[in-house]
């Protein structure tokens, strides 16, 4: 905590409940909880998951209500999303909600059945579509998109600038072709009746050739 860059900018009352919300957590992530069955739960763990669900109801009541008033300030212009999104940044939106979403991500890996049994995780999906709506505002959305699903082979001709709508440009590859140059070492996969060399994301996936 003493490390933290902004935590003297935050005021007493959130730098407070993100203590509350960091014990919590740790309160449901022990190092001896893994492979526990469900009906095996303490009571005071099972009590500390209903605190989290009663934390994260309330986290979520109240971004429900700033986001959409955000969004149509921040819709006037490029100046006032710019604005508005500082203020939120600097609000429960911007500091508890990113690192509340992490940790319940980190404890439904650890333990998916006591998570189930708390009951936070469908309070949360509740605020996808006001954070969609605002994050929609941003400018250059388009571009970051484009950039989140731009894996190598995927969307090479959107960086190149190249065009495949002319037929000419287009190069038919046939099931033997692709076969034969998959036993040489290469890695073309069809997705959609379109053909896509990954094999330079095979050398850089931590998950290895299988799932690929």
């Amino acid at each position: 905590m003493d490390q933290e860059l902004y935590s003297k900018e935050r005021s007493a009352s959130l730098d407070l409940l993100l203590r509350f919300q960091r014990l919590l957590v740790s309160k449901l992530y022990p190092a001896d909880c893994v492979g526990q069955v469900p009906n095996a739960y303490s009571p005071d763990l099972l009590g500390v998951g209903s605190l989290l669900k009663k934390y994260t109801a309330l986290l979520c009541t109240h971004i429900s209500d700033i986001l959409p008033v955000a969004t149509s300030i921040a819709c006037t212009s490029h100046r006032h999303f710019a604005e508005v999104s500082c203020v939120v940044d600097g609000d429960l939106t911007g500091i508890l909600l990113p690192e509340l979403v992490v940790s319940i991500v980190l404890l439904l890996s650890k333990n998916a059945g006591l998570m189930q049994e708390a009951g936070a995780i469908p309070l949360l999906a509740g605020l996808l579509e006001h954070l969609d709506r605002f994050n929609h505002l941003a400018p250059g959305k388009e571009r970051d998109d484009n950039e989140d699903l731009a894996w190598p082979g995927i969307m090479g001709s959107f960086f190149t600038g190249q065009s495949c709508r002319n037929n000419e440009e287009v190069t038919l590859i046939r099931k033997a072709d692709l076969e034969n140059h998959n036993k040489d070492g290469g890695f073309w996969t069809v997705i959609d009746g379109k053909v896509y060399d990954i094999k330079d994301f095979q050398t850089q996936s931590l998950t290895g050739s299988s799932i690929l």
